[in-house]
């Protein structure tokens, strides 16, 4: 049966056109290859713009009189300290201590009972100093796109500071400007080795999905939610 199956793929190799078939398959290949670069890269330079001059890595640049927007992540990840939970924490915390921020949300994951992005991220920063009346959880922050949106139609927020890597801060920069929101934000310290490549390979489909997410497929958070007034932090 192999030596029989052989045979008909050989003949069928031999028999006139064959080649011209894989010339167009070949053809085809190397088109939806071109195409997928072309649609990275568009995506890639759409959010670089995005961020440029409104992202910033020294927390003296970053405009002052905002509320800040920490996108959500667990202290631990594969039972290991999460650098990346580390860094934007220190991030959000070094724009408090500078006098720039009116209050901060912090936006995350709170799809299970023993995982709460947002309350791990709240008592983390009230154990950094800043007071627990000037933070307050979007339980609801599933995606960066989803904590974004709920940062302006659920909370009312229109001028935001956004706080996490650079690379999130970019794409939440075009996903915020999208929305008519006025941007500024802070780089948290990034992530090197293994895990940092990982994610920006990850980062690469992330930024396609934002360009979609806006241009074709109108993308609306999972829990749009009703309105909720922020305290008072004027």
């Amino acid at each position: 049966m192999e030596a029989r199956g052989t045979e008909v793929v050989i003949g069928y190799l031999t028999r006139p056109g064959w080649k011209r078939w894989l010339r167009r398959m070949a053809w085809a290949g190397g088109w939806s290859v071109v195409v997928a670069a072309c649609v990275l890269t568009m995506a890639h330079r759409a959010a670089v713009a995005a961020g440029r001059g409104c992202l910033f890595d020294d927390p003296q640049q970053v405009e002052a009189g905002r509320v800040g927007l920490v996108f959500g992540c667990h202290d631990r990840f594969q039972d290991r300290e999460n650098l990346y939970f580390c860094y934007r924490i220190d991030a959000a915390e070094a724009l408090w201590k500078a006098g720039k921020l009116r209050g901060l949300i912090v936006s995350g994951d709170n799809h299970k009972i023993d995982y709460n992005e947002p309350e791990t991220m709240r008592r983390a920063l009230i154990g950094r100093g800043i007071p627990a009346d000037r933070i307050v959880c979007d339980y609801a922050g599933l995606r960066t796109l989803d904590s974004v949106v709920r940062a302006k139609e659920v909370f009312g927020v229109n001028e935001v500071t956004l706080i996490s890597q650079r690379f999130q801060n970019e794409r939440a920069a075009y996903l915020a400007k999208a929305t008519g929101m006025t941007v500024s934000g802070l780089n948290a310290r990034d992530v090197e080795g293994r895990g940092g490549f990982k994610t920006k390979v990850r980062e690469a489909g992330a930024r396609v999905n934002m360009w979609l997410d806006v241009h074709v497929l109108k993308t609306r958070p999972k829990h749009p939610g009703e309105p909720v007034s922020l305290p008072d932090w004027d």
